[in-house]
């Protein structure tokens, strides 16, 4: 079996997608113009859980909000077509063929809220689920389905990612840190036998909120947060603020240990600071 990642892409979605998302969809096919191109609608989605992974079907369904099913089937889709899956809001500034080499690739997402990963395995930063890709049948792959699976069957296997999660935005961050991003890191950090096997596209500077939310140097991720939630303005906007002086907080304490970071194996250096607990997710 091939474990490197082929030419191939998927990406996935509404039937009917607005003039902003099929330019960025577009884009991604013109700059990998010798690369299969997958897409699969919601109906698509469906039969794929249908025809190929039948015992999850139950699973699939329990999860409370849409953005779950589909966190869950790009897992799904990647582990069995092995290819590269991007969110409909990528724009690309590079072909994909420096990838190529590598087996398993993921993005750096940010510094993370997550005491548990500060604390427990002095990790500090997180990867993201908006684009990547991996060789059929990868162990990382299954490793985070698995996972999936856990989080829904067991509420408290949750619980521990959820501590120093913005209590305002309390539903967003239970989302990623049960099919998300959140659940992607803690994977990678419960599982160093595995960490040698991802390459993970950091920055030069992970303290560098600029770099931040980008595919390496192939492209940017736009965030356009069409699952989340919609607040009344005045409750966005106070959540907003706190995030970001939540994240000005941490940022001190990250900026101490140095710009880079590396494989979770090596473990990230020194000591992190736990932020005040006075209205945090217990």
């Amino acid at each position: 079996m091939d474990n490197r990642i082929p030419k191939r892409i998927i990406q996935t979605g509404k039937a009917v997608q607005p003039i902003r998302n099929r330019a960025m969809m577009t884009n991604v096919r013109l700059l990998n113009p010798d690369y299969e191109y997958l897409f699969f609608d919601d109906e698509q989605v469906q039969a794929f859980i249908d025809q190929e992974f039948p015992q999850y079907r139950v699973i699939f369904d329990s999860f409370q909000f849409r953005i779950q099913r589909y966190d869950f089937f790009r897992y799904l889709a990647v582990y069995h077509h092995r290819v590269s899956y991007f969110d409909l809001d990528i724009l690309l500034a590079s072909d994909l063929s420096d990838l190529l080499g590598f087996g398993c690739v993921f993005p750096f997402e940010g510094l993370t809220f997550s005491r548990y990963l500060r604390t427990q395995f002095k990790m500090d930063w997180e990867i993201g689920n908006y684009a990547f890709g991996a060789s059929a049948g990868h162990p990382f792959l299954e490793a985070i389905i698995e996972n999936c699976v856990r989080g829904q069957r067991d509420p408290s296997w949750v619980r521990p990612m959820m501590r120093g999660a913005p209590f305002l935005s309390k539903t967003e961050y239970f989302v990623l840190n049960t099919t998300g991003p959140g659940l992607v890191s803690r994977t990678l950090a419960e599982h160093p036998e595995l960490a040698g096997t991802v390459e993970v596209l950091f920055p030069d500077d992970v303290c560098d909120v600029s770099k931040w939310n980008r595919f390496g140097e192939f492209g940017i991720h736009f965030m356009e947060g069409s699952w989340r939630a919609r607040k009344n303005y005045v409750l966005q906007r106070l959540a907003q603020r706190w995030e970001v002086l939540k994240m000005q907080w941490l940022l001190k304490s990250s900026r101490k240990l140095g710009k880079s970071r590396g494989c979770v194996l090596e473990g990230v250096s020194g000591v992190l600071k736990e932020e005040p607990t006075s209205n945090n997710v217990q």
